[in-house]
């Protein structure tokens, strides 16, 4: 097992407000964060980077040349930053303007202002993501766990594949959507399902009722990541036989709970 400390997170903050860039370094301090290199804008974030890659970039929304979506997008087209974390840090409430965000598999979405509470879950789900902490399961080698992710987004997939892989899985097949989900568990064998639930053609209820009503692998773990709020949509996949919710963006400590609880039962 390796572990980060806070104190070896390596942190960008882009913030263009003086006033909270201040604010927002003495909370990472408080958190016991030492190395924090701050921007004003996207072009000053992007010098940074190729200088000296982060753990984690923390952005505010907006800027005087673009918003934090260009800046996403920036490091996702970027093979050397793949592995860089991205937070949030806004004010910005509105689901629809912050769905982009829960859908590129960012560690977290925090508001303006935000707690100790709010900082420390973020920081530690970054940590997570960055360090290897095998499952232990007493049915199964985890390396042997045949795990099949199925989500429209590819951001979203590389994220749940290196969570789960940080937990050991290696044995990890993808899916575009339900429909391709289908296809593949028609010729393959499973030990677990991770999908997301809002996907086009087959959505993530209908895969979970194929799984469960037509299958060959009708009692197969499954575990569902949604940004969907819909309590109605939620109660649907429950009663559909989905094993685990989860938020997304997640806590990689969740889920290696949730895992565990569905691995061993």
């Amino acid at each position: 097992m390796s572990h980060l400390s806070p104190s070896e997170l390596s942190i960008l903050l882009v913030e263009p407000s003086d006033i909270q860039r201040r604010i927002i370094i003495q909370r990472l301090q408080q958190e016991g964060i030492l190395s924090i290199q701050t921007a004003e804008n996207i072009e000053a974030a992007k010098d940074i980077i190729a200088r000296h890659k982060p753990d984690l970039i923390a952005s505010a929304m907006h800027f005087d040349d673009g918003t934090a979506i260009d800046l996403l997008g920036y490091l996702r087209a970027s093979a050397d930053c793949k592995d860089i974390q991205f937070m949030l840090v806004s004010s910005e409430c509105r689901r629809e303007q912050l769905e982009i965000f829960r859908q590129s598999g960012v560690v977290a979405i925090l508001p303006k202002p935000f707690s100790a509470e709010h900082l420390a879950t973020a920081l530690n789900a970054t940590i997570d993501l960055l360090s290897h902490d095998e499952l232990d399961l007493s049915n199964f080698d985890v390396q042997d766990v045949r795990v099949l992710v199925v989500d429209d987004s590819r951001m979203a997939r590389n994220v749940i594949k290196r969570t789960i892989g940080n937990l050991g899985m290696k044995l990890i097949t993808e899916a575009e959507d339900g429909a391709q989900a289908i296809e593949l568990m028609k010729n393959n064998m499973f030990d677990l399902v991770i999908t997301d639930y809002n996907m086009p053609s087959v959505d993530g209820l209908a895969l979970t009722q194929y799984i469960r009503n037509e299958s060959q692998q009708s009692h197969i773990p499954i575990l569902m990541v949604s940004s969907e709020a819909n309590d109605t949509h939620l109660s649907n996949v429950s009663q559909a036989g989905v094993n685990a919710l989860c938020d997304k963006p997640f806590e990689p400590k969740l889920v290696k709970k949730l895992l565990y609880q569905l691995l061993e039962e």
